[in-house]
């Protein structure tokens, strides 16, 4: 098990960083096209989606994969690697060094290892956590290989909290904490593990986005709370998951959920309303 993992880490860490050293040199400069969901999306992403399935493939060909560009149902393996070549497209697009490479490696639906790199900070996260799995090897979480972990303090207007676009509603009430808004879910979480904010909220998420960043979140120490009823993983085999939200909360502790889930609760309720409508 030790030679699987230090696979995993190694084929996603050389992947994500060589991939990361060419999008710097089309950073900013490519033709833009929009999606039907309105998102972006730039030729840099399908070429680098393309590139991490490759590696992956070639390395792990047993192992599913679900991307952001291409295959977005969970296939029925045990082992299925969800990815995200370019997190933070639209800053990537509009010149904002801000944007990150993510992969999630899930075990029979569930997240358990997560490597995420920012090439425009030279930062790699890493991290292992397996929750009810019955998976072992390696634990903790890690920013370019030194160990990470989520800040111990109480809330204070000295401290961050991050938003994303769809959760500035937020700001209507009165709020503990100062607010930043980065444009890349997974950075957002990653923010919290590393202890540079307390917390953090995605409305809308999708897999892709939070497969990698929920397994180093809560390595780190940190909690990552569903909005929404009941557990969220394991998640389904077979399913498409193209238009799935997962809205979350991310807290470098638990006894913070009392003070900022109600804060935020409307959210995950406005995000579940718009899906059974």
């Amino acid at each position: 098990m030790v030679e699987f993992w230090t696979a995993v880490l190694d084929v996603a860490e050389q992947t994500a960083i060589a991939l990361g050293k060419q999008l710097l040199s089309d950073f900013s400069q490519l033709q833009i096209t929009q999606k039907p969901d309105g998102s972006l999306v730039t030729q840099a992403d399908k070429w680098a989606d393309s590139r991490l399935r490759e590696a992956i493939a070639s390395r792990f060909p047993s192992h599913g994969i679900l991307t952001e560009e291409d295959e977005k149902i969970l296939p029925p393996t045990d082992w299925c690697w969800a990815i995200d070549p370019i997190d933070g497209t639209t800053n990537f697009t509009r010149g904002l060094p801000l944007w990150a490479i993510s992969l999630g490696l899930l075990y029979k639906g569930t997240p358990i290892f997560g490597l995420i790199h920012l090439p425009s900070l030279n930062h790699t996260f890493h991290g292992f956590w397996y929750g009810d799995s019955g998976i072992i090897g390696p634990t903790g979480a890690y920013l370019n290989r030194q160990p990470i972990h989520t800040a111990p303090d109480a809330p204070s207007h000295n401290h961050l909290f991050n938003l994303c676009a769809r959760s500035t509603a937020i700001l209507q009430r009165p709020f503990p904490c100062k607010v930043r808004m980065v444009g890349v879910a997974s950075y957002n979480i990653l923010l919290v593990a590393a202890g540079a904010a307390i917390g953090g909220v995605e409305a809308s998420p999708k897999l892709w986005d939070i497969a990698a960043a929920y397994v180093i979140l809560q390595a780190a120490g940190g909690v990552y709370v569903p909005l929404e009823p009941g557990p969220v993983f394991p998640l389904p085999l077979g399913k498409d998951y193209s238009h799935r939200p997962f809205p979350c909360l991310a807290l470098s502790r638990a006894e913070l959920i009392p003070i900022f889930k109600p804060l935020v609760a409307f959210i995950g309720e406005n995000v579940m309303a718009a899906r059974q409508s």
